[in-house]
């Protein structure tokens, strides 16, 4: 009991974190492609502080991120074509993995996430 109740904590503190670890990735994944869509749309324009950026905020308050993450806009020009790119960056906490890490001297705080979409007007520039 005593070999294996710590090595069971362990295991359950990782599939916990790791459970809130997946679902934020796809937050932040989702929220990408959502200001990236926007940015396409053609009432929209592709650029930082606009409409991009409150749909993005929008995203993520809903998911119940409420700050703690930052935004990259970009616009592209090829051949006619404009495309929107958006990034969405977050560190997400480990809790659980964070409290057995300082046992074993590690350093299991956080753990970067980034999310990214690039799409493209369906008509060319004249």
């Amino acid at each position: 009991m005593a070999i294996v109740m710590p090595l069971l904590l362990i295991l359950i503190a990782g599939i916990f974190d790791f459970g809130f670890l997946f679902r934020n990735w796809e937050v932040v994944t989702n929220a990408a492609r959502e200001g990236a869509r926007v940015g396409v749309l053609p009432a929209y324009s592709c650029g930082p502080g606009g409409a991009v950026s409150t749909r993005v905020d929008d995203y993520m308050a809903a998911a119940g991120v409420s700050g703690g993450y930052t935004v990259q806009i970009a616009t592209t020009t090829l051949n006619g074509f404009t495309s929107c790119s958006v990034q969405v960056s977050m560190f997400q906490q480990l809790s659980a993995l964070g409290i057995f890490g300082q046992f074993f001297g590690g350093n299991f705080t956080s753990v970067a996430l980034r999310g990214a979409a690039l799409m493209r007007t369906e008509t060319a520039g004249p």
